[in-house]
């Protein structure tokens, strides 16, 4: 049953329909709702960018009069890209940085596209902004007799915020502060703000994971009123809280998890029923039993969306007598339970399955490290946990079916190194480590997907409004883009509207174990959009799965706890009422969008906490050498990427052999004179030049260089100031989720041969002179 909104979105969306006015559309659309909530509905479409009210007061669809609603995306660079509404229908359009009108990172805008492309990607300007992103901004206080700015530290908002002396709350010039946007930037106008919190004195310990922090909206503390209401929550069950459960008391589940984690979500069984059948019973905490929708502690959780896992602490989604307590699945206690049994034959197969309510008893809690001996067949572990050790074995022989099974239908894996960077108690940074992902890790990540992928089919045949996890087929232009690089390594790729996950799998798999697979893997995974929550089931491309939700982590996930409140109520209701579909389609709709901009904000603040630490710890090796793989190539250098996951810029400046052009489709700086070549992928030998902590910036030069090419060079980059005030922000717009917002409309078409003015360098080895350190004009 459709809501009046979809009502008239559909009645534009019809092939015949020409613009109308508001009296014109009530009276095609009589009958269908009361002329209240017409209005209401018709001004709130037009508020929010979805449909277009003209000059001649009649209504129409964006798309069809050259306009199109979405998040607007910009780069340090001063250009961006509006991410349409419209699912994948259209692409991406670049907004140059004289069509911005005011427009700040991440708010939600309505542009105009520009038809006259000449076969680029579509160009437009901006012209309104829907909704504002960026209320509060963080960054340093400069002030200026009666008057400061505030210069952000997010590089991508991309101006500084205007402050009067009223508003200057005590802040001091050099200070890193917390602005509050009270007028929004136009054209010729900076955005204008009032200080309302000082963060500290640059240098201070823990500004910057703190100003990390706020740049993110992340919340530091629980309101009170929070924590009292968890306090409310029993710290042990009831015999009364068992009525319509299932008692797997008795059954051996176990938890796996890593050392150090406290909130344990998931418990797992696994029995083999017969030669050729498998039962995986996958028990998830029961937290919507304990957070009841419109509580204070749903509406904090859903306010939160996730919880975020910064480099030196843990801000949860849930307060801790919930999220380490009573619905933290600790070994020996009692605890309610979300359980999801599969039958599962040699193939993969979920033969059939159970969803129900269940009361549980771990019975061992396992870390990765344990499982991984025991599977090694450490004698002491093996006597320990021997009660478990024919299920351990099990669970390895299920993981291995069921990854066949995902390979088979073309799941996507890039198995990319992932470090954990290591803090003394001073929380300095003493090292830095590859985290381990094995077959102890990896039995529980595809007893996860095997659980999301059944629950999401479950609802989904249900008909019931659900929030699905959904990754959606890359861009038809990324896919070219591909297709053009495996060409150069003989390797074919077809590209349609439809690209299969199955193409992208055997493309790297072709690859696999020859000098670029790096490349190709690297080049892989940044064609790829973002997996985000929506209401629409459009599938997940990555794993190709029809149907996929995230139903195993409601401690830390809202979305999770959602799908489990969904679940109680079809369980206590299969058959939703009409009346109820709209109301229900509605709020899953606002929470589904909220989520996945909470989830893209905690993702973006871990990264950021991660790759300040590791700044800091270069800090400690400045003059060291590493080897290390060409990880980003740009106009103005490359990236370079150590064993250790630290990345560095070499900047195009300091390649002293020759003068070196940036070749896009190639991923390649090409020298002009020898020919020779950095390539994405390549295998370098670096030095650490310098770090520089408040930019998180780390400059790396070839190795060998003499002292003075090496000082010859910092005069350079002092004197260049680099692309930006530190090249972070240039690098996420390079990575995996961010490098599809490419330039390529602003250099000049596909394929050109991109130079940047004035980086021209030197020779080494041209001349003697040159050897010495000096620069060859």
């Amino acid at each position: 049953m459709k809501n009046i909104r979809e009502k008239i979105l559909a009645f534009m969306r019809d092939s015949s329909y020409a613009p109308m006015t508001s009296e014109e559309l009530l009276d095609a659309l009589a009958g269908e709702c009361s002329a209240t909530k017409f209005w209401q509905e018709l001004l709130a479409l037009e508020q929010n960018g979805e449909i277009i009210k003209t000059r001649f007061e009649t209504y129409g669809l964006p798309e069809k009069m050259g306009l199109v609603a979405g998040r607007f995306q910009l780069t340090s660079k001063g250009f961006g890209f509006v991410i349409p509404d419209n699912k994948g229908e259209r692409p991406d359009v670049f907004i140059p940085p004289r069509a911005l009108n005011g427009a700040m990172n991440n708010d939600r805008v309505l542009a105009r596209v520009n038809n006259d492309t000449h076969g680029k990607k579509p160009e437009g300007e901006i012209l309104r902004i829907i909704t504002h992103a960026n209320n509060k901004v963080v960054g340093i206080f400069h002030q200026t007799g009666d008057f400061a700015f505030v210069t952000p530290d997010d590089k991508r908002i991309g101006q500084d915020v205007y402050v009067m002396r009223r508003d200057f709350n005590n802040a001091k010039d050099g200070q890193k502060v917390v602005v509050e946007i009270t007028e929004w930037p136009q054209e010729h106008r900076k955005a204008e703000g009032k200080v309302t919190e000082v963060l500290g004195n640059i240098g201070d310990v823990g500004l910057e994971i703190l100003s990390i922090i706020k740049q993110n909206d992340l919340p530091l503390e629980f309101p009170e009123e929070v924590l009292a209401a968890s306090r409310k929550v029993p710290k042990t069950i009831k015999k009364t809280e068992l009525a319509g459960r299932r008692d797997l008391r008795e059954r051996t589940v176990v938890t796996v998890d890593g050392e150090d984690a406290k909130d344990l979500d998931d418990a797992v069984y696994v029995q083999q029923i017969s030669a050729d059948e498998y039962l995986l019973g996958v028990y998830i905490a029961d937290v919507s039993y304990y957070v009841t929708e419109d509580s204070i502690l749903d509406k904090e959780a859903r306010e939160r969306g996730t919880s975020v896992y910064l480099v030196d602490r843990v801000l949860p989604m849930l307060p801790e007598r919930l999220s380490n307590g009573i619905c933290s699945l600790n070994a020996g206690e009692d605890r309610l339970s979300m359980a999801c049994e599969m039958h599962i034959d040699t193939k993969g197969t979920v033969l059939n399955y159970e969803i129900f309510p269940a009361v549980i008893n771990v019975r061992h809690r396992l870390s990765y490290n344990i499982v991984r001996a025991m599977l090694a067949g450490d004698e002491d572990l093996c006597t320990k946990y021997a009660d478990i050790l024919p299920m351990v074995g099990k669970m390895d022989e299920l993981r291995q079916i069921l990854h066949d099974k995902r390979a088979r239908r073309g799941a996507v894996d890039f198995d990319l190194p992932e470090q954990k960077v290591i803090l003394d108690e001073k929380l300095h940074p003493i090292e830095i480590v590859q985290r381990v992902h094995g077959n102890a890790e990896s039995i529980i990540e595809e007893f996860m997907l095997a659980a999301n992928e059944t629950v999401a089919q479950h609802m989904f045949n249900q008909h019931w409004p659900f929030i699905y996890r959904v990754h959606e087929i890359p861009a038809e232009e990324k896919m070219q883009d591909l297709a053009k690089l495996l060409a150069n390594f003989n390797i074919k790729f077809k590209v349609s509207e439809e690209t299969q996950p199955k193409e992208i799998q055997q493309a790297v798999r072709a690859v696999a174990g020859r000098p670029e697979e790096r490349l190709i893997t690297t080049v892989a995974l940044r064609s790829m959009k973002q997996a985000v929550y929506q209401t629409e089931n459009v599938g997940h491309f990555g794993l190709a799965a029809k149907y996929y939700t995230h139903f195993t982590s409601p401690i830390r996930r809202y979305p999770d706890l959602i799908v489990h409140r969904l679940l109680r109520q079809w369980l206590q209701a299969p058959k939703l009422k009409a009346s109820e579909v709209e109301p229900l389609s509605d709020k899953l709709e606002i929470i589904a969008d909220h989520s996945s901009i909470r989830e893209r904000a905690a993702a973006d603040a871990e990264r950021a906490t991660v790759e300040l630490k590791k700044c800091e710890y270069m800090a400690d090796h400045i003059g060291e050498e590493y080897d290390g793989v060409i990880s980003g190539v740009t106009a103005f250098g490359m990236f370079v990427e150590l064993e250790n996951g630290v990345e560095g810029l070499v900047h195009i400046s300091s390649l002293m052999d020759d003068y070196y052009e940036f070749y896009e489709e190639r991923y390649a700086l090409v020298g002009t004179h020898t020919g020779h070549q950095y390539r994405l992928g390549d295998k370098v030998r670096i030095e650490v030049l310098q770090v520089n902590i408040s930019d998180v910036s780390i400059d790396f030069i070839m190795a060998g260089e003499n002292d003075g090419v090496r000082e010859h060079i910092k005069q350079q980059l002092v004197a260049k100031q680099k692309p930006s005030k530190g090249y972070s922000s240039q690098r996420a717009a390079l990575s995996a989720d961010t490098k599809k917002k490419k330039n390529a409309s602003a250099k000049g078409g596909k394929g050109a041969k991109n130079k940047e003015p004035g980086r021209r360098s030197g020779g080494r080895g041209k001349s003697k002179s040159a050897r010495k350190g000096k620069k060859k004009r």
